[in-house]
Formats: C-alpha cells, structure tokens, sequence
C-alpha cells in the first residue's frame, strides 16, 4: 500500500476493500481448515466449493448490511470495531449453517479457528489502513514538549497524539523521582536541560500542564523558558475553565473554554476558509447573536470586499457593528465596508433588496431561535421563523443569484424530539430541494452541537448556581452533550462554504461527549465547595435532578443516516441525506404556513411530523399561548381540506 491510496475516490475505496474482504474471508477459511486437518487443505469436491463459496458471498452481504464500508475508516472507532466484531461472528455462523445444510463435512475447530482468523484480517488491515494514515500525518505535525509528567501532562500527551496539528516529543518535569522515567516511550528531563533538548530534537513550542501548581510558579516556569529562547503555552486547567479565563505571561486574559472539550481545538485551513470570503461581498443574517457576531469577526479579518450584517435585534446589531469597526480600525482591512441592516428573514422582499442592492455573493444565514424549551412552549413563532425565515432567505438568494448560501444547523435536527430540531430539519430539506433544482446557489448545511460561551452556555449557569449555594439543576445524570467552541463553530461554517457542492451537510469530528452530571461535580469540587449528597449530607452544595425538560433529548447525534465520506479538511464529514420530493415539500409548506397563519398549533405539529418523516415528539404540545386561548373553532382535518386554496407564501 501507498500513498495514493489515501487520496482514491470513495467508491474506488469502497470496491477495494470489498475484493480485499473477499480475498481475506477465503484465507481464514482456508486456514483454519488446514489447521483443524493438520494439512494443507484443498477442496476435493464442487459440492465445497460451491458450499464455501455461496457463505462468502453471504458474509458479503452481511458486512455490506451493517456497513462496515460506509466507515470512513481514519475516523473508525469503538462503534466501528463492534460492527467488525459483529460482523465476523455472523459470518462464522453463516459458515456453519451453510455446511450444514449443504451435507459437507467441517471439524469441530473449524468456526473459531475461523472467527480468530477472519476477526484478525478484517479488523486488522482497517486498524493497519487508520495507523498508516496517522503516521502519514506526522510528518506535518508541529513537534512540542510538554512540561508537567503528571495526569495533566498524559492527558494532554493523549490529546495531541490524535490530533492532526502537534506531535508531543519529550516531557519535562521539576520532579526529580520523575526525571529519567519514560511515558510511552518518551523520556521525562529535568527542566534545567530544556534548552539543549528542544534544540537537539527541534522542538517548537513547550505546553506548560500543570494545572495544579500556583500561578506564581507557572510564570516562574514561564520565564525561565522564555529566558531560554523557548515558546512556551500554558494548557488551562478546570479552575480556570470554570471562571472562563486565564492569565497569559503578559497578565492578559484568554478565553479558555475549549479545555472542557478534552480535545485540542480543531484549527481552520486558512486556504478553504478564505474561498468564498476573500473580495466578495458576504451577508450574515442573525448577526448580532452569539454564533452570528463571531462569524462576522472572523468574515472581518479574512478579506472580504464588505460586510452585510442583518438582524431584527437592533441593540446586538449595534454592538456587533461597533466591535467590528474598532477591530478593523486599526488593521490592513480598515477599508472594508461594515454594512448594519435592521430586517426580518420572514421578509423576503426587504432580504431580496438587501442582496441586490449589495450585490450578496455568499450567505450566512445564523437567524434562528434555537433554545429548545422556548421553542417548545412558542411553536408557531418559532416554526415561522426557523423553517419560514430560511426559506424566504433562501429564495431571495436564488433570486439575487447569489453565489453561495450556508445555514447554520444543530445536531438536534437529527431524529428529532423537540419542535427546534424538527423545525430546523425541515430548514435543511427545503434547502435540499432547492439545490437540486440546478439553480445557480450552492446549498450548504452545517450542524454542531452545543456551543461554549454562547447565549445559554452551561458553563456560566453553573457558575452562577454555585456562586449563589445551589443548587446546580440538571435534567438526568446520563445526559450527554457535545461541545465545541464559538470559534470552531464559525470556522466550521465558514470552511463548509467552500467545501460545499450543493445540498451538503457538514460535521465537525467533535471527539466524545461530555457527562453533564460528572462536570457539574468538579465545578463545585474545583471552586472550592463540596458536594451535598448522601454520602456526604454536610456538604455545601447539592446537585437538582430536573427531569428532562420538554423536547430535550438524554444524547445528541449529528448524523442521520451512515453515509458519511471525509472532506478536504481531516476533522469536517460531509454527510449525504434524503430529503423530500419537491411536490410533496410544496404541499406540507402549504399546510404548515396556513397552520401558522390560524394559530393552530396541532396542526403545525402534524405537518411537521408528515415532512420530517423520523420526528418523534417526546411530550405534548404545550404552546402557552395557545393553552391559554379558547377552544379554536376549526380543527385540524378542516384547515388541511382547506389548505389547497391558500396560495403559497413564496412563489417557486
């Protein structure tokens, strides 16, 4: 195997590894056939032939079946070796039947000498196949130190060694029973030898994680390594995490909340993320938000020709556009031309003036109420604006001939439970349909999940719970959650705009998902409380179990379906989704906006879970307003008789 292996198209891939199987499936029989006989072992008759031959092809299917080569193999996991696991173990016995069947003669041996054989070449070449292109990586990687032997420092060794950006070389440590020991095969040095070791193994940067060490000490460390000519970066540690910042050596403050994520942050190709920004004229709708203005801030810095900044929230409007023009103030991109505009995306005439009075070249579209209770409790309001706001804004860019639009997704549109999510999915859709219209637009959606330091974080509710003596609420002591940064997110969007092909979903690769419960527990542990609970029933502060509030889900998921390939970008899939038949998306569009227009929040409801055909509700409809009003006095089955003489919102 080479290189060039690595760069084949999908489906080449994908055949290569079906012969491959095929091939590798017909030496572990043939050898545990001949181990079991205690000969070299050959097929005397067509009856075993045939016999052998039929199970392989069986096995073929079944490993076609459960996927194993819609994974995306440098990506593959524990799921992935279940499914090899799996997969092997049904073959065996597909074996076995069929021998059976067949009449012809198998030892007893045969089926777990097989499984052992089969496990070890299909599990295997996939495990060479992802150390190979890992190993290929390293050459690219930034080769770093790190200072501190301690968990800290192995975490952060473990984080690095399966990132794509730094391979972690040596370790440092001021303790002296550490000094001379070996971590995985790296030597711990004493600090004093720093200068002559990172010049002996071209060592580019020091990583300081000794989070548990006083300041003072780690800008004593700080500075002696900079005394030395050595770059030197502090990893944060979970005190520091829970206040939201940290002290860099010049005293000022960093954002720090990509530390809870257990991973280094995913860093943006400069290349990509330039592509549809760089001298065009690019929009941001929903700018003033949390997802919204960072995407704005980092359109800024990357050359755009101007900058559209679009929103109904006059004050985030205001602030965001006074931010950016201090920013640029005093930059080489002070020219750039900082537009602020007050509109609604419901209205597509006010966008489609926007667009061609500015001539828009690439949307953003960040305009959506996406707290998933408030959603819930106002679902017409939030339906018209997530599924009907898109989709106007969509339409006022094929009008204006725009060059490229994104929507910012979330991972709660994938099999959804909530109204946000299902609203969202349906957002997805109507972009699906029209890109494969063959219009001049190139549609693009990209989903993350939860975002740190956005409006809603869990980080600074917590804070704010403890600071106050609890108790600190969560929903369920299994909830899970993905995280990533404000940055990661905007970067993700960004480079998803020039990675699209049009009606492709994007998703970051966001490592594992984080146990709420478990970082409500070291919050109160690391500012200096101790937890209230059975065990311990003088403790300070105590942990609430809500219940899960409505719509919400115990774990999120950004895929759909498993057809999921890699992207020019290591850490951005790109997934390939079924959408909705363009009549039958016209009519539940149909439906839903008359839904909206009476108020009926049943039948908002229904069409929702017609057109998003894997929305499963978790509770009733609980719309407040709608509680609150009378009886309506015409049911659902009456507004859809009706719908086909309401003309559609947008015409096509």
């Amino acid at each position: 195997m080479n290189i060039e292996f690595l760069t084949f198209t999908k489906n080449a891939k994908q055949r290569a590894m079906v012969v491959a199987d095929i091939m590798m499936l017909s030496l572990a029989l043939w050898l545990s056939l001949s181990f079991s006989l205690g000969e070299w072992y050959w097929p005397y008759a067509g009856r075993e032939v045939l016999c052998y031959g039929m199970a392989t092809l069986a096995s073929m299917c079944v490993f076609l079946k459960l996927g194993l080569y819609r994974t995306v193999i440098r990506y593959m996991g524990q799921q992935a070796i279940f499914a090899v696991l799996k997969a092997v173990t049904a073959s065996t016995a597909i074996i076995a039947v069929a021998t059976f069947i067949s009449g012809v003669f198998l030892p007893k041996t045969v089926p777990f000498i097989y499984w052992c054989f089969a496990f070890l070449f299909i599990g295997g070449s996939r495990l060479a196949i992802r150390a190979y292109y890992q190993a290929t990586l390293q050459h690219h990687k930034l080769r770093v130190a790190i200072y501190g032997a301690g968990s800290s420092g192995l975490q952060l060794y473990k984080a690095l060694m399966h990132g794509d950006h730094y391979i972690p070389v040596v370790f440092f440590d001021d303790n002296h029973s550490k000094q001379g020991t070996l971590i995985d095969g790296l030597r711990v040095h004493s600090p004093q030898d720093a200068k002559a070791i990172v010049d002996d193994l071209g060592v580019q940067e020091v990583f300081l994680a000794m989070p548990s060490v006083a300041t003072h000490r780690r800008n004593e460390i700080t500075k002696m390594l900079e005394k030395m000519g050595i770059d030197t970066r502090v990893v944060p540690g979970l005190e520091e995490l829970v206040n939201g910042t940290i002290h860099n050596r010049n005293g000022e403050e960093v954002r720090v909340y990509e530390n809870i994520l257990g991973r280094p942050p995913v860093l943006p190709d400069q290349t990509i993320l330039k592509a549809c920004i760089a001298d065009k004229v690019v929009m941001v709708t929903g700018a003033g938000g949390s997802i919204g203005s960072e995407l704005c801030r980092q359109i800024a810095v990357n050359g755009p020709k101007s900058l559209i900044l679009f929103d109904s929230n006059e004050y985030a409007l205001y602030k965001v556009e006074r931010e950016l023009k201090e920013l640029l103030a005093d930059s080489t991109h002070d020219s750039i031309g900082i537009y602020a505009l007050l509109g609604n995306t419901l209205d597509g005439l006010r966008v489609c003036d926007v667009i061609k009075t500015f001539g828009v070249q690439t949307i953003y579209h960040a305009a959506a109420y996406k707290h998933v209770p408030i959603v819930e409790s106002n679902i017409v309001e939030g339906v018209r604006n997530n599924v009907f706001g898109t989709f106007a804004t969509a339409q006022a860019a094929v009008d204006g001939k725009v060059e490229t639009f994104v929507l910012i997704s979330t991972d709660k549109a994938v099999r959804p439970t909530s109204i946000m999510g299902a609203s969202k999915r349906l957002a997805e859709i109507i972009l699906q349909n029209l890109s494969s219209e063959n219009c001049a637009t190139r549609f693009s959606m990209v989903r993350f999940g939860n975002v740190l330091g956005s409006s809603g974080s869990v980080i600074p509710l917590f804070r704010e719970q403890i600071n106050s003596g609890g108790p600190v609420t969560v929903t369920h002591p299994d909830i899970t959650r993905y995280f990533m940064t404000i940055p990661e997110a905007a970067q993700l969007v960004l480079q998803a705009s020039s990675l699209g092909r049009g009606g492709d979903v994007f998703v970051l690769d966001m490592g594992e998902p984080v146990k709420i419960y478990d970082l409500a527990r070291r919050m109160i542990s690391i500012m200096g409380f101790t937890l209230k609970e059975k065990s311990n029933p003088d403790g300070d502060i105590e942990i609430k179990l809500t219940g899960l509030r409505p719509g919400e889900k115990l774990y999120e998921e950004l895929l759909v379906g498993n057809n999921v390939t890699g992207t020019e970008h290591s850490k951005i899939m790109r997934a390939e989704e079924d959408g909705l038949p363009k009549e039958k998306l016209d009519d539940c569009l149909k439906r839903l906006w008359f839904a909206c227009d009476r108020f009926d929040s049943i039948g908002v409801h229904q069409v929702l879970m017609e057109a998003v055909s894997d929305y499963k509700p978790a509770d009733e409809i609980f719309d407040l307003l709608w509680q609150r009003k009378e009886k309506l006095q015409t049911y659902n089955n009456e507004i859809i008789a009706r719908a086909s003489n309401v003309e559609p919102l947008f015409k096509n």
